[in-house]
């Protein structure tokens, strides 16, 4: 796949940030963590002092995996889409806080385990293939899952979003993307094996042997990220990782949150070298493959809240911080306004 070259942020935005912030009738570092998110809006946007994010815009792909067969999950296969209706519905963890932080949410359905509504034209498939027996896509279904991925992000830029967060259903996805994961960093099987939806020792005996045998079929295809996604990844990684891509090469920031996502974005920074540039890890989760990803990413958290949902929940209770951080570049006195005063 041809991408055109990722262009880094604003380094002289940067560079004015973190000069207005030497200026702030603050002492030196007083502000710690919220002065260098303040520095990274400052570069994303290209201006100095930044914008609190003002249409942050979160897109959850939901899509099944034949994985969940193997019983890898606390939930049964199939039934991702009673959590879609809950997001839907607003009773679901990200839907209930995205207001309190004025976020908007949307839900794409790129492969529930259903029959398809002609007029929907994010589909990939129904399901993804059972990675541990057989490919999760096909070619053709990875092209396609990869240019809706980037058609979602363009259509949010265009409607102005000015941050998203690209987030995750899928019952059994943590276990596709935790392949990934140990594809892309070289970690053996049992070091990414998460206890995920909540489950008990013996989803976790099943889990850890799912993970063994799709890295097993993923490790030929390590420097390839598309064969990656085919083989061992699923339709809402492949269109989560088109969705990071072109955020991008769009020049707009994006919040991971969540193991999926994480993965999804691994593969993404394979694709578009760069890209991982435009991107702020939101919170840390307690999988291990987390960790891994992050590691590999050399992204920092700005929170440790132990949430392991791939909702977008945790990103939620950041974008307050990063609106918080713009503010105080922006209206914060100067040492030179206090003696003028």
């Amino acid at each position: 796949m041809d991408l055109p070259a990722i262009t880094a942020p604003d380094v002289d935005a940067r560079r004015a940030a973190v000069a207005r912030h030497a200026e702030l009738a603050v002492p030196d570092g007083a502000l710690g963590r919220l002065a260098e998110l303040g520095c990274w809006l400052a570069a994303v946007q290209g201006a100095c002092p930044p914008r609190p994010p003002a249409r942050p815009r979160v897109v959850v792909v939901a899509a099944d995996h034949g994985i969940a067969e193997a019983g890898v999950s606390a939930h049964a296969a199939g039934t991702t889409s009673t959590q879609v209706a809950a997001v839907r519905e607003h009773t679901a963890p990200v839907a209930v806080l995205a207001p309190v932080a004025g976020l908007s949410v949307r839900v794409v359905d790129v492969a529930l385990d259903h029959d398809a509504e002609p007029t929907d034209r994010y589909r990939v498939r129904r399901g993804s293939g059972r990675i541990d027996r057989e490919d999760a896509l096909t070619a053709e279904e990875v092209d396609r899952a990869v240019a809706v991925g980037r058609a979602l992000a363009d259509e949010e830029v265009d409607a102005g979003a000015d941050l998203l967060v690209p987030a995750a259903l899928g019952v059994g996805a943590t276990t596709p993307a935790s392949v990934l994961v140990s594809a892309l960093t070289g970690a053996e099987p049992v070091a990414v094996v998460g206890r995920g939806s909540g489950i008990d020792d013996n989803a976790w005996m099943r889990k850890a042997a799912a993970i063994r045998d799709g890295l097993r079929r993923a490790r030929p295809h390590t420097r390839d990220p598309l064969a990656l996604l085919r083989v061992a990844g699923g339709a809402d990684l492949a269109v989560l990782a088109g969705f990071c891509v072109q955020a991008a090469l769009r020049r707009t920031p994006v919040l991971l949150d969540g193991l999926v996502v994480a993965a999804a974005a691994l593969v993404a920074d394979e694709m578009a070298p760069g890209a991982r540039d435009w991107w702020l890890l939101a919170q840390r989760s307690p999988e291990p493959a987390m960790a891994l990803a992050v590691e590999h990413l050399d992204l920092a958290p700005v929170l440790d809240l132990g949430v392991r949902l791939g909702d977008g929940t945790g990103a939620a209770a950041v974008v307050p911080l990063l609106q918080m951080a713009a503010r105080l570049l922006a209206e914060t006195a100067t040492a030179e306004d206090g003696l003028a005063g």
